[in-house]
C-alpha cells in the first residue's frame, strides 16, 4: 500500500509521458500518413457526396484523436474542413471564427503542406468576400508553401486545388494566363473538374469545337468513376450549358435535369448550388419560347436565392457552435481562462446577432431584385409577342387581326364601345396604328397608296370622333 501511494503520481503522468515522448519521436511523415492524408481523403469523399453528418462527425473524430496525441497540425486540418464547409453553405460568419482558430494554430508551424490547405481555403474565403486582390495575395502564399514540401500523394492533391483556383483568378482578371494553371491542374488531375474548368475558359475564346472535347474528357471520366455526386453536377451543368449556348435545347434539358436530381442529394453542403441550375434551366425555356415554363423556374430560382442557406444556416449553426464549444473545453482544461473564455462567445454571439440581421436584410434586398427581374422578364415576353404582331404586319399576314386581339383584347373592344359599325379591315388599321407604324409604312406593307391611307385615316378619325385637333397615333396610345 505504501508502494503504490509513492508510486501513484508516476502511474498517472505515465500516459502522458507516453504521448509526449511518441510525438517528440514521430517521424513527420508518419503523421501524414495516418492521419493528415486519410482525413482529407475521406472529408473530400463526404463533403462530394454531400454527406453533411459524416463530414462533421469525421472531423469530430479526427480532432479528439488529434487532442490524444498532441499533434495540433491535426486539429488545424479539421478547423480547416469545417471553415471550407461553412463556406459552401455561406456561413461566412461561423467560418471566419474556425479559420482563426486554423491560423493561431499554425503559426508557426513548419509544415508546409498544412500551410498550403490554410492559404488555399483562406484564399477562396476571400474570393467569396469579393475580396479579388486579397484572394490572389493567399493563393500565391499557398503556392509558395505547397512548392516547399517534399513530394507525395497529398501535395499532388493540394497542388491541383492550388492551380484550379489560380486559373479562377486569371479568368477574372480576363488574362490567358488562366489556361496555363488549368492545363497545369489537369495533369493532376483523374476528376473532370479541370477539364470542365478548360471546356467552360475555351468556349468563351469561341473555340467551340476543343470546348466540346474537354467536356467530353469530363465526362467519360465521370462514367468510368461511376460518379454521382458534386464533381458530376458540375460536369452536367457544364454540359448543359455548352448545348444550351449552341441551340442543343433537347441535350441541354436532359444535362440540366440530371444536375438537378443529383443537387437534391448533395444540397446539404453545395446548397448555394440550386439556385445556378434553376436560372439555367429558366434561360434554357425562354429560349424554347416556352414562357410558361421559363416563369416556373424563375420563381423557383426566386424561391431557392430567398431561402440562401436559411433552412440549414440553424442546423450549421448548432453543429459548428457544439464543435466549437468542445474545443473551447480542451482549451480550458489547460489555460483555465474562462473569463477570456465567456467574453468571447459573448462577443460571437453578438457577432451572430449582427450577422443574422444583416442576411435578413441582404434577403430582403434579394427578394426585391428578384421581383424586379421577374417583371423584366413579363415585359420580355409581351416584347416578344408585340415583335411577333409587327412581324405579321410586315408579312400582310390575313391573321395580324386575330393575334393583335389576343395580345390587346380590351383596345378592339373600347374601339366597337365607340362605334359598333367598325368593320374588320378598318379594325386592323386601327392596330397598325396603335403599333405605331407610319403612313409610308403601312402603303408599302398593304401594298397600297400613301393617298389611300391618308384618306383611310381621315376615314377613322370619323367613324371614332377623334377631334382634328388631336394626333391620332396619341388616341390610340391612351386607348389601352
Amino acid at each position: 500500500m505504501i508502494f503504490f501511494k509513492k508510486n501513484l503520481k508516476i502511474f498517472i503522468l505515465l500516459p502522458f509521458l507516453q504521448i509526449i515522448l511518441w510525438s517528440c519521436g514521430q517521424d513527420p511523415t508518419i503523421f501524414e500518413k495516418e492521419f493528415d492524408t486519410p482525413l482529407m481523403n475521406q472529408n473530400e469523399k463526404f463533403r462530394f457526396s454531400g454527406d453533411y453528418d459524416a463530414l462533421v462527425n469525421l472531423n469530430k473524430s479526427y480532432y479528439k484523436r488529434a487532442e490524444r496525441i498532441g499533434y495540433k497540425e491535426g486539429k488545424a486540418l479539421c478547423y480547416i474542413n469545417l471553415a471550407q464547409l461553412n463556406m459552401s453553405l455561406e456561413n461566412f460568419q461561423k467560418a471566419q471564427v474556425l479559420l482563426d482558430n486554423a491560423e493561431e494554430i499554425l503559426r508557426y508551424s513548419e509544415n508546409n503542406i498544412h500551410k498550403a490547405i490554410f492559404y488555399n481555403i483562406y484564399s477562396r474565403f476571400n474570393a467569396e468576400l469579393r475580396r479579388n486582390d486579397k484572394a490572389f495575395e493567399y493563393n500565391n502564399k499557398a503556392l509558395s508553401s505547397i512548392m516547399k514540401a517534399k513530394h507525395s500523394e497529398l501535395k499532388n492533391k493540394i497542388l491541383f486545388y492550388i492551380y484550379l483556383r489560380r486559373g479562377e483568378f486569371y479568368v477574372g482578371k480576363k488574362q490567358n494566363t488562366a489556361l496555363k494553371y488549368f492545363q497545369k491542374a489537369d495533369k493532376l488531375d483523374k476528376t473532370g473538374l479541370a477539364d470542365c474548368a478548360i471546356s467552360d475558359y475555351i468556349y468563351v475564346q469561341k473555340n467551340k469545337d476543343s470546348a466540346y472535347k474537354y467536356i467530353s474528357r469530363a465526362y467519360a471520366k465521370m462514367r468510368a468513376e461511376k460518379r454521382n455526386d458534386a464533381i458530376a453536377l458540375n460536369i452536367y451543368t457544364i454540359l448543359g450549358e455548352y448545348f444550351l449556348f449552341n441551340n442543343q435545347y433537347d441535350h441541354a434539358e436532359k444535362a440540366f435535369q440530371k444536375a438537378l436530381e443529383i443537387d437534391k442529394r448533395t444540397s446539404r453542403i453545395f446548397a448555394n448550388y440550386t439556385k445556378y441550375i434553376y436560372n439555367d434551366l429558366r434561360t434554357l425555356y425562354e429560349k424554347k419560347g416556352d414562357k410558361e415554363k421559363a416563369y416556373t423556374y424563375l420563381q423557383a430560382y426566386t424561391l431557392a436565392k430567398n431561402r440562401t442557406n436559411t433552412s440549414l444556416l440553424a442546423t450549421i449553426n448548432q453543429d459548428m457552435e457544439s464543435f466549437i464549444d468542445e474545443t473551447v473545453q480542451d482549451s480550458e482544461k489547460r489555460s483555465r481562462h474562462i473569463r477570456w473564455i465567456v467574453f468571447f462567445s459573448f462577443i460571437g454571439l453578438a457577432l451572430l446577432g449582427i450577422y443574422t440581421w444583416r442576411i435578413i436584410l441582404q434577403l430582403r434586398k434579394r427578394k426585391s431584385a428578384l421581383a424586379i427581374e421577374a417583371e423584366m422578364l413579363k415585359n420580355r415576353m409581351n416584347d416578344n409577342k408585340q415583335e411577333e404582331l409587327m412581324e405579321l404586319v410586315r408579312k400582310n399576314d390575313a391573321e395580324f387581326l386575330q393575334h393583335f386581339k389576343e395580345v390587346y383584347p380590351d383596345f378592339i373592344k373600347k374601339l366597337l364601345a365607340i362605334n359598333p359599325d367598325l368593320e374588320n379591315s378598318e379594325l386592323s388599321f386601327c392596330a397598325m396604328l396603335k403599333l405605331h407604324f407610319t403612313s409610308k409604312e403601312i402603303a408599302a406593307f398593304t401594298l397600297i397608296q400613301h393617298r389611300t391611307v391618308q384618306q383611310k385615316k381621315y376615314r377613322i378619325r370619323k367613324r371614332l370622333n377623334i377631334p382634328t385637333e388631336t394626333d391620332i397615333y396619341h388616341f390610340f396610345d391612351v386607348l389601352k
